[in-house]
């Protein structure tokens, strides 16, 4: 056994108990562990998701195309997955400004997990990322601590995890706004598999969120802002940029809060510096990433009004 091999089933061992004490049937088992191999692996109820992050030399030089092929030969021989449940997606280090990762097939490897008593859609196949972002677990799981009987604002809310946490937690009433139809039909559905049809009491709102705000009314007791790092398209008139444009944005949702209010605010983009003029009660990070991922993926800021 390679020592790949050995860190992959000695993982699996480990996080898999973990798992399966807290009702989670989507994880992570291997997070960049070895240098040598910079791939993150995620379990999703017997099928796995493999994401290389290839060094440029490696490309260069043929050696990534050999080394993926080895991982994933060792996830199959190590989990016990046929080739057909192992889907593996390449994340390129794309020039700061470049368009994000548009659809990558159509495969529709679409089924349904569980987190913490909730079900969530994912696709394994289509899309760079999955549909729920796991990672955010543990926000997810606070939202839903503090969502009794409050208003909730989840922006940027691509399939709607945020919504369903809230929604479970007993929220008066959520409203989710992306700009994307695919995600908004996404997030009806996962409203639906956990009983809470999308309608009055649960808005999902297809728009341009920094359109949407310009006209937005609240108070709001609960927000949850998750933008992405870089956007550009073609249904807004702007860039959108998180480095640059989050103290507009971050204000903004703050107008719309009830005195007390809370906004929970988080970027996936590592180089990020949050702005000094901004009155932020407490950075979350690291304590905000599950235990099942081994390197920070994102920050992420409380602020209260």
């Amino acid at each position: 056994m390679s020592a790949f091999e050995n860190r992959l089933a000695k993982n699996a061992r480990h996080w898999t108990k973990w798992a399966r004490r807290r009702g989670l049937e989507a994880f992570r088992i291997y997070d960049l562990d070895m240098p040598d191999y910079p791939f993150a692996i995620d379990w999703y109820l017997g099928r796995v998701h493999v994401m290389e992050y290839p060094r440029r030399s490696a490309v260069r030089d043929g050696t990534a195309a050999t080394q993926r092929s080895e991982v994933v030969a060792a996830v199959e021989k190590v989990l016990q997955v046929p080739g057909e449940r192992i889907f593996t997606k390449t994340h390129e280090r794309l020039p700061w400004g470049r368009a994000q990762y548009g659809k990558l097939a159509a495969e529709q490897a679409t089924f349904v997990v569980q987190e913490n008593g909730l079900k969530f859609e994912v696709n394994l196949s289509d899309y760079l990322d999955t549909g729920l972002f796991l990672d955010h677990r543990n926000t997810r799981a606070r939202v839903r601590s503090e969502s009794a009987g409050k208003r909730v604002l989840n922006l940027f809310a691509y399939t709607g995890s945020f919504t369903v946490y809230a929604a479970a937690g007993g929220a008066k009433e959520t409203t989710s706004v992306d700009l994307s139809n695919t995600y908004g039909d996404w997030a009806e559905r996962n409203l639906q598999l956990n009983g809470f049809p999308a309608g009055k009491q649960h808005q999902v709102i297809r728009a341009d969120v920094l359109q949407w705000l310009q006209t937005a009314r609240g108070p709001y007791d609960l927000a949850i802002v998750d933008p992405p790092s870089f956007s550009s398209s073609k249904k807004m008139d702007r860039t959108w940029d998180v480095q640059r444009d989050h103290p507009h944005l971050i204000q903004q949702v703050g107008g719309l809060l009830a005195p007390g209010g809370t906004m929970y605010f988080s970027t996936n983009f590592l180089g990020f510096e949050l702005d000094e003029g901004l009155k932020v009660d407490e950075e979350l990070t690291p304590k905000s990433m599950p235990e099942d991922f081994r390197r920070a993926v994102h920050r992420c800021w409380r602020f209260q009004k």
